[in-house]
């Protein structure tokens, strides 16, 4: 007889098939603090209502243009999941997002999360959703509500999913890229944290081939475990891109430099009839990209269209304005690096090599 067969007599419950109601229910009394903390000009700090509340007009524009974004963290999360650490995650799934909007002008106004697990984890959740108050808090943007989805049988042992969705607003006449980008404008780049939260399936498959587990020695970082290196926190752009916008009125245009690298992202944010020259001797890459490239013997082409090789955000401005925009984003805590300038002959091209 199966001593695990529920009792029919006295009726199945939704603990039977898996899921508990109270612990969802002592999540939401456990971010609260979190998600106040996220509280700014326009939004409702309170959660647990259907739906949340943002009042555009508080937040203090006059004709503003709605700017939504969605990601997730990749597979960077299983670094997370295997290593034990939960607690930077969050702040990636709001980077991926908030960095997203920026770069069409757009100030990040509210953030939702989803969480996914078979099982929830009280305490790994807590983790999770107070590193996603801090990035909402790292861009100025409210956590105004999310959702925590108990599924067993969906996803197995510790395993679990994160997505974001994060909205912004732009006044009308601030939309980028601008219509007023042309041919000798410069490219300014500004520094990443590492690796950021795009090309982890490759790197997890380098740590395979070289033996490591997430405990071994980064081979990169002295006094680090390989897990807590990798899982260094994307750069979140918001402020310093905020304060750049708005003092000088000199950004054209903004790439964020996510999936496809240099390669791909550069290119979205410029006119047909415009190319781009970059100088890869200005760019000097965080050392976790070279030992990437040196222990998956990974040619720079493959390098520039996975990784961000250390330039997490291109700003395109004129080269009358270099110094301006510099000196803000250099002020509010930002490494900027003159990379490359644009060119009538279109295309992307490289000039000199990264120093790994």
């Amino acid at each position: 007889m199966n001593s695990n067969k529920p009792d029919k007599s006295n009726g199945l419950s939704y603990s039977d098939a898996g899921v508990d109601i109270d612990a969802g229910n002592a999540f939401v009394e456990a971010i609260k603090p979190a998600v106040k903390s996220t509280s700014r000009p326009g939004s409702n700090p309170e959660i647990g209502g259907f739906g949340g509340l943002f009042d555009l007009k508080a937040a203090g524009f006059d004709d503003p243009v709605l700017v939504a974004a969605n990601d997730g963290v990749g597979t960077k999360l299983k670094i997370a999941i295997e290593a034990g650490i939960h607690s930077t995650v969050g702040i990636d799934l709001v980077a991926m997002c908030v960095n997203d909007l920026i770069v069409q002008g757009a100030e990040p106004l509210f953030f939702l999360d989803y969480l996914a697990t078979g099982k929830l984890n009280l305490e790994e959740a807590k983790q999770v959703v107070e590193g996603i108050a801090e990035g909402c808090r790292q861009a100025g943007a409210a956590l105004i509500g999310g959702e925590t989805a108990e599924m067993p049988g969906m996803y197995q042992d510790a395993d679990y999913d994160l997505a974001g969705f994060s909205v912004g607003a732009v006044e009308r006449e601030k939309i980028l890229p601008s219509n007023d980008i042309s041919d000798g404008d410069v490219l300014l780049g500004l520094g990443s944290s590492g690796v950021h939260s795009n090309g982890f399936s490759l790197v997890r498959r380098i740590v395979e081939l070289e033996g490591l587990d997430w405990n071994s020695p980064a081979p990169y970082a002295p006094g680090k475990a390989l897990g807590e290196a990798l899982l260094e926190p994307t750069r979140i752009y918001v402020r310093p891109l905020v304060a750049a916008l708005r003092e000088t009125n000199a950004i054209k245009a903004l790439a964020h430099v996510t999936g496809g690298g240099f390669i791909e992202n550069i290119p979205r944010v410029l006119p047909d009839s415009l190319g781009a020259v970059i100088n890869l001797d200005e760019i000097t890459p965080p050392a976790v990209f070279g030992w990437l490239a040196k222990a998956g013997g990974i040619e720079v082409k493959e390098m520039l269209r996975t990784f961000n090789c250390g330039i997490g955000m291109v700003i395109v401005t004129a080269p009358e304005n270099v110094g301006t925009v510099s000196d803000v984003l250099t002020r509010e805590g930002e490494e900027v690096t003159q990379i490359g300038r644009l060119s009538a002959e279109g295309g992307l091209k490289f000039e000199g090599s990264l120093k790994w």
